[in-house]
C-alpha cells in the first residue's frame, strides 16, 4: 500500500501561498500539469537535487486521503513511484509544516503535527 502521507517541499513565498488557503503549483509543477510530491523516503533526494543552498525552504507534510482521487502514483524516469497531484494542494490537506532541518545524518528532519 502507498504511503498515507507525503511531502511537499516549497520556497518561502510558494508556502506563503499555500498558507492563505491553497498551492497551485511550483513552475515545475505547472509545466508537468500536477505537484509533485515525494515520500518520506525520497525527501532527502528531492531536497538535495532541486532545492539544495536554498534557504527558506519548507516541508509540509500531506495527507493523501484528503486529497482522494487527485492524487495518482506515477513511475518517476527511474521507476520509482512518486505521488502527484492532479489539482490544488489545499491547507486543510496539510497536517504540519516546518523550515526545513537535517537530522544529524543529513536526512531531511519530517515536520510532526
Amino acid at each position: 500500500m502507498p504511503d498515507p502521507i507525503a511531502y511537499k517541499v516549497l520556497t518561502a513565498d510558494q508556502m506563503a501561498s499555500l498558507e492563505q488557503d491553497a498551492f497551485t503549483g511550483a513552475p515545475v509543477d505547472i509545466a508537468d500539469g500536477y505537484i509533485h510530491l515525494s515520500t518520506a523516503a525520497q525527501l532527502t533526494g528531492t531536497v538535495d537535487r532541486y532545492f539544495a543552498g536554498q534557504e527558506g525552504v519548507w516541508v509540509a507534510a500531506v495527507d493523501l486521503a484528503a486529497l482522494g482521487d487527485t492524487v495518482v502514483w506515477e513511475p518517476s524516469r527511474g521507476g520509482a513511484l512518486f505521488p502527484h497531484i492532479y489539482g490544488r494542494l489545499p491547507l486543510s490537506a496539510v497536517i504540519a509544516r516546518a523550515p526545513l532541518t537535517r537530522e544529524t545524518d543529513g536526512s531531511v528532519t519530517l515536520p510532526s503535527p
